[in-house]
């Protein structure tokens, strides 16, 4: 059973940081490329970061450029997302993903709220 389980997520300020966790199972993990989405009520799913299964190539949406990065280990079977000046804009919950052969996996997400 393929499981991707998020935490990190929570309240802070404009300005500050937060680091998002993504521990994978029941799944190859470190050939397999991961992604952060994140969505807001209303609105749909918004791709904001990926990176490749090596750790070596990664993409962002350009709202979030210079301010979250995606890493990953593959020995704990995890992938980070770093989100540092967060704004308010970036309240959502936030969904790791990842593509089966004939579907896609999601975590449960994880709040990140920003106060202003």
């Amino acid at each position: 059973q393929v499981r991707l389980v998020e935490s990190g997520g929570g309240l802070v300020q404009a300005g500050g940081s937060l680091r998002l966790s993504c521990v994978a199972s029941g799944i190859g993990f470190s050939l397999r490329p991961m992604a952060w989405y994140r969505q807001t009520p209303g609105s749909q799913r918004e791709l904001v970061a990926t990176i490749t299964g090596d750790g070596r190539a990664t993409n962002y949406v350009d709202s979030v450029k210079g301010r979250f990065t995606i890493s990953r280990d593959n020995a704990k079977r995890t992938v980070y997302l770093q989100m540092n000046s967060l704004k308010p804009e970036d309240t959502a919950v936030y969904f790791c993903n990842t593509k089966g052969s004939v579907t896609d996996y999601w975590g449960q997400g994880t709040q990140v709220t920003v106060s202003s």
